[in-house]
């Protein structure tokens, strides 16, 4: 249904006919750490974030998984090759 609570207009899975269903009855603001994501959108009533209704709640356990202004950071892992594995490799 769409929005008629904080994202007027917006289709919003959280709606129903008797208003939000989500907890605290509306979206809720983004917090600092979103700040630079290209999810963020700005309403009449405030910043919210397209893809989740409570932002804080995706960094209480860390960096949030959707955050397109974090970068991942693969760690290389120095794997101790078999030397009789690595010359059959070669050939």
């Amino acid at each position: 249904m769409v929005c008629t609570t904080v994202k007027k207009g917006v289709e919003c899975i959280f709606m129903t006919k008797r208003g939000c269903d989500f907890n605290g009855g509306s979206c809720h603001p983004i917090v600092d750490q979103c700040d630079g994501c290209q999810r963020i959108v700005e309403y009449p009533t405030g910043t919210f974030c397209m893809s989740f209704p409570d932002p804080a709640i995706k960094w209480k356990n860390g960096a949030c998984n959707m955050a397109t202004h974090m970068k991942t950071q693969t760690t290389a892992q120095n794997h101790r090759l078999n030397p009789l594995k690595a010359s059959k490799r070669s050939h």
